[in-house]
């Protein structure tokens, strides 16, 4: 059998005896390497990997004892083996020294072949074993710190996917929770309680404690999708309520996976629990605000149709002048309300924004608080203003420099009364009948905003009353489309 051949050394300061010693070990196979003094033998052991070492006691300078202890001195020849050759009888007490040098035996001279070839045989084997024996628990253990290395990357992988998994379940207000099918135990995560609004402590999680968190609307929807299960559905996905023990209502979308047995029979069932409820929210802000933007559009679209449709000239650039200054009116006020997400307008904001197309100095003095409208009151008061501001433009206190207007306003008991008073300006007389202006602003005032509208045509100037409810059922009630039905109408009407 073929194996790795093992150095021997071999120590005598007679060659004769080398040479001996060389026949007498060739037929072991193995590398003889020969030292002919003690100081030769440690440079070689210094040099070479040596198995057995085959020492002459008797030699100059340093004898086989003296070789013995300097060669146990050095850690890495503490285990050598070490064979004494020894001419002279020995006593019991040299063998002693020579066991305690550290030597594994001893061979008298003459040599006899057989023993000695037999004697360093076995320590050969025994060092070629040991070695086999320490490569192979070097390759264990190698493979050990591998084997140990590759579970604690595992492992940390596996810590690191679970955190980036809690922290993606914490962010993504998501639950993750495991049924057994056969033995009815169920196990939550911590999300999927946060979820649910309880508690572990606390809340014992058994499908009678579970339903009772279920929105009653859909625990028959959640109990056909658990059914599924047993007629081969594998997987679900569907939306549902919760109500938490405070009465928050939560929408959730569960999804669920089967796992079955070698039968195909279910025995567990693992799903995830997803909060979506700030989607549903937001998609029930989205479905409002397209609704109110259709409204708005349509009511705003519905009053500019009328506009002009119903206004009267009698040349083209008046009645184009006329359309103009009505739809801008309307856009303005749609501008204010637009910057405050139509949650209303300012009433000083509204006549502001008729003030700025005219450079009146200091002809107007306003006097009021601050009095928020609501999005159909600011626009018919808009278009109101709009009127008045352009008849006494064209006809009153605004089309000269001595005209002096004041507006003033109050609110009591959610009544908004507003007095518009001219003076100075030319001298006023009744009109016969009354224009579009006037009757549209009439319209709009007493029958879209259940108010009323008094005109006193002074000789000094007009004097007109506005009163104007700041809160009307009627009106925060109208569903989209009525708005702008009524606007027409009144409109048309008013135009006679």
């Amino acid at each position: 059998m073929d194996h790795e051949k093992v150095n021997i050394l071999l120590v005598d300061d007679q060659p004769a005896k080398l040479l001996a010693y060389e026949v007498i070990l060739k037929d072991l196979g193995e590398n003889l390497v020969i030292a002919s003094s003690g100081r030769e033998a440690l440079e070689v052991l210094l040099k070479t990997e040596i198995a057995v070492i085959l020492v002459d006691v008797c030699m100059p300078e340093l004898d086989g004892f003296e070789l013995a202890a300097m060669i146990r001195e050095h850690p890495r020849f503490q285990k050598t083996a070490m064979i004494f050759i020894s001419a002279i009888q020995v006593s019991d007490i040299d063998r002693l020294r020579g066991y305690e040098m550290g030597a594994v035996d001893y061979v008298p001279v003459p040599v006899v072949p057989e023993v000695l070839r037999a004697k360093v045989k076995v320590f050969a084997e025994l060092y070629r074993k040991t070695r086999e024996l320490e490569r192979l628990n070097q390759d264990l253990e190698d493979r050990v710190r591998a084997r140990t290395a590759e579970l604690e990357n595992s492992t940390a992988k596996l810590r690191e996917s679970e955190e980036r998994r809690s922290m993606a379940i914490a962010a993504g207000k998501m639950g993750s929770w495991d049924w057994d099918w056969i033995t009815g135990d169920w196990m939550w995560d911590e999300g999927q309680y946060r979820i649910f609004g309880v508690r572990p402590e606390s809340f014992q999680v058994n499908p009678a404690n579970v339903q009772a968190l279920l929105h009653p609307d859909d625990v028959d929807q959640l109990r056909r999708a658990m059914a599924e299960f047993n007629k081969g559905a594998r997987a679900y996905e569907t939306e549902f309520r919760i109500v938490r023990p405070d009465g928050d209502v939560r929408w959730c979308v569960g999804t669920a996976a089967v796992t079955g047995d070698d039968s195909g029979r279910v025995v567990r069932v693992s799903g995830v629990t997803v909060d979506i409820t700030e989607r549903k929210r937001a998609e029930e802000r989205q479905n409002l605000l397209a609704r109110e933007v259709d409204h708005r559009a349509k009511n705003a679209l519905a009053l500019a149709q009328s506009i002009v449709r119903l206004t009267r000239a009698d040349e083209v650039k008046a009645y184009v002048n006329a359309v103009e200054g009505r739809i801008n009116a309307l856009a303005r006020v749609h501008t204010i309300l637009s910057l405050s997400s139509w949650q209303g307008a300012e009433l000083s904001k509204l006549i502001d924004e008729e003030l700025a197309p005219y450079s009146l100095g200091g002809q107007i003095k306003l006097a009021g608080s601050e009095v928020q409208l609501l999005p159909a009151t600011a626009q018919t008061l808009a278009l109101a203003l709009h009127e008045l501001f352009t008849n006494s433009a064209k006809y009153g206190a605004l089309s000269t420099r001595s005209g002096r207007l004041a507006i003033g306003w109050q609110v009591e008991d959610e009544l908004l009364t507003l007095i518009w008073e001219e003076s100075g300006g030319p001298l006023v007389r009744p009109p016969k009948t009354r224009g579009f202006g006037t009757r549209s602003l009439l319209a709009s005032v007493e029958s879209q905003l259940g108010g009323q509208a008094q005109f006193d045509w002074r000789a000094e100037g007009l004097l007109c009353r506005l009163e104007v409810p700041l809160v009307r059922k009627t009106a925060a009630t109208t569903a989209p489309g009525k708005f702008e039905a009524s606007s027409s109408a009144e409109l048309q009407r008013a135009s006679g």
